[in-house]
């Protein structure tokens, strides 16, 4: 496996890297039990606390990031609201334990966005990336292999299929993309089995042909939403620069 070709001191730096910049969220993992059916059953409701504490890491983490990624999330904080309302509430695509959209989760989805940019554009990240991303890519084959035959998971299944047609033509963005495919994977295992949220047996709770597990695998796929859509409104709010930016690439090249 190419990961183990890194020589280990940079493996070793590799991993430190990752768990600063991604690994707050596999702590928050273990923050969801609070806001999850045993632990409101048997204590008391904590969705408020939770979502305090989701907002001051949020502003820690926004206080932290550079320039353009801090646009980027405030951007991302906006879509994620849409999106949530959209898929959860409208569609019924998933439901939070109260049925309604928790803070934490837009400002989540914002802050994993950011977190996971700054690790793959890290240079040592950039460096290592085709190990990296082979790596990576294994990992979500035999996660998302185990759910489709272990637990019919047809409809995670399907959507990891796209991740890797989508990203078959753009391999800049696959670092990227593999690392949130696995962070979201950690959050909704973790968030489905707290209680937190659920998801229908089948997609939307509606197509019966797609079997879906609770959670299904392939889930980051609507993060391609999320980014196309955050890259697309930078690129609006900042076309002068990005106009300059296509001029200096052309010059090069």
């Amino acid at each position: 496996m190419k990961i183990f070709e890194i020589p280990k001191e940079d493996l070793n730096r590799l991993g430190y890297i990752f768990l600063r910049k991604v690994g707050i969220f596999i702590g928050f993992i273990f923050i969801l039990f609070f806001d999850g059916t045993y632990f409101t059953q048997n204590f008391v409701s904590s969705q408020v606390p939770v979502n305090i504490l989701a907002l001051l890491s949020f502003f820690w983490m926004y206080k932290r990031a550079f320039p353009r990624v801090r646009k980027l999330m405030l951007i991302a904080v906006v879509l994620g609201v849409l999106g949530e309302y959209f898929f959860s509430v409208y569609l019924g695509m998933y439901t939070y334990r109260l049925e309604n959209v928790p803070w934490y989760v837009p400002l989540g989805h914002a802050a994993l966005y950011g977190r996971v940019f700054v690790f793959s554009k890290d240079s040592l990240a950039r460096k290592y990336h085709q190990e990296i991303e082979s790596f990576f890519s294994y990992i979500i084959v035999v996660f998302a292999t185990i759910y489709l035959v272990f637990f019919a998971d047809v409809f995670g299944f399907v959507m990891t299929v796209f991740v890797f047609l989508l990203l078959y033509k753009r391999p800049k963005d696959r670092l990227y993309f593999y690392t949130m495919y696995i962070v979201v994977a950690l959050l909704e295992i973790g968030g489905t089995a707290f209680g937190a949220w659920k998801w229908p047996s089948i997609a939307f709770g509606i197509f019966d042909f797609l079997p879906s597990n609770n959670p299904p695998s392939g889930i980051s796929l609507f993060y391609f939403l999320l980014d196309i859509s955050c890259f697309l409104i930078y690129i609006l709010l900042h076309n002068k620069t990005w106009q300059r930016l296509i001029n200096i690439r052309k010059q090069q090249a």
